[in-house]
């Protein structure tokens, strides 16, 4: 099976049109935009939140990386 061509992606792009209309597909994709401009906050906020969140104190363990983890019992 071939990539579509130009003729086959302009003839999806005005079926789509046609369905959705024009100011559809543009609040569909300012809902998108919004979505990701919280997502970017939201990582912003983990990482401003990450070194406080990261010291141990006495009662908690640190958890082991995968690479430390001794795999002699699976085996």
């Amino acid at each position: 099976m071939h990539a579509p061509g130009i003729w086959g992606i302009l003839v999806v792009a005005v079926v789509v049109v046609l369905l959705f209309g024009r100011g559809k597909i543009s609040g569909v994709m300012g809902e998108v935009a919004t979505g990701i401009k919280a997502f970017q906050k939201g990582m912003r906020d983990d990482e401003q939140a990450k070194p406080a969140s990261s010291r141990l104190d006495a009662t908690s363990a640190p958890i082991p990386d995968a690479a430390e983890v001794d795999r002699s019992k699976d085996a």
